[in-house]
């Protein structure tokens, strides 16, 4: 494997904006994150933007570590190449441990989980930007139905300084999220709405601005 050609390492994910390789890295598992080229925009605006992005994401996972919250390690950046190399997260996804313990009280610790680590990034100043349960990841070794560490991961829509309106749209996309992918998603996001509360010192603007979003998000679904 040429350890410098994405195209020769195994591809992970592809989303909108950057694709997912698995590879080793300084002989331990790691992801290289690439955003690629978008042919519709002029080239030194599509270099400005991946570059401004790239740091953006890094920035927004060191803040989120600052606060105490468990993000993959960043290895190296290259932003001539629009690259992050970071550890690649052992585990299973957030999404998979619920379906799979959907009786057990162990999603509920999950959801709480979830919804203080959701508040200490925004009291952190960091909003997502794409929170689903597909992107904190669940660690294990003591127990098929324990999670020893949760990990958010992905952070490549994250946004530093975020307004109550965009901690309150973090919310939403994850509460859409739990709808469509999730049975019984209505005791989950209590929970997690429940646990932010409790954790965030800015909770009651955010929830309050969840409100309008939820009835712009209604207005969308009736109207079109």
């Amino acid at each position: 494997m040429d350890d410098n050609n994405p195209d020769c390492w195994e591809l992970v994910s592809q989303g909108a904006e950057a694709r997912v390789f698995a590879l080793e890295l300084f002989g331990m598992p790691a992801v290289a994150k690439h955003r690629f080229s978008k042919r519709y925009r002029a080239p030194a605006l599509d270099a400005r933007l991946r570059k401004e992005r790239t740091i953006q994401e890094v920035r927004c996972m060191a803040k989120s570590r600052q606060a105490g919250v468990a993000v993959p390690a960043v290895l190296m950046v290259d932003t001539a190449r629009y690259m992050i190399y970071s550890e690649r997260v052992l585990g299973v996804t957030a999404k998979t441990f619920i379906d799979a313990h959907r009786d057990s009280g162990a999603v509920k610790a999950l959801a709480t989980a979830i919804g203080e680590m959701i508040a200490k990034i925004h009291d952190a100043g960091v909003a997502h930007g794409d929170l689903t349960t597909s992107n904190f990841m669940c660690r294990q070794s003591t127990g098929d139905d324990v999670v020893d560490q949760l990990v958010l991961i992905d952070f490549g829509l994250g946004s530093l300084r975020p307004q109550p309106e965009e901690k309150a749209v973090d919310l939403y996309v994850l509460e859409r999220a739990l709808v469509s992918t999730h049975l019984d998603s209505q005791d989950l996001l209590d929970a997690i709405l429940a646990a932010y509360e409790r954790h965030s010192k800015a909770a009651a603007a955010t929830l309050q601005r969840l409100e309008a979003v939820r009835a712009r998000g209604r207005k969308r679904e009736c109207f079109g």
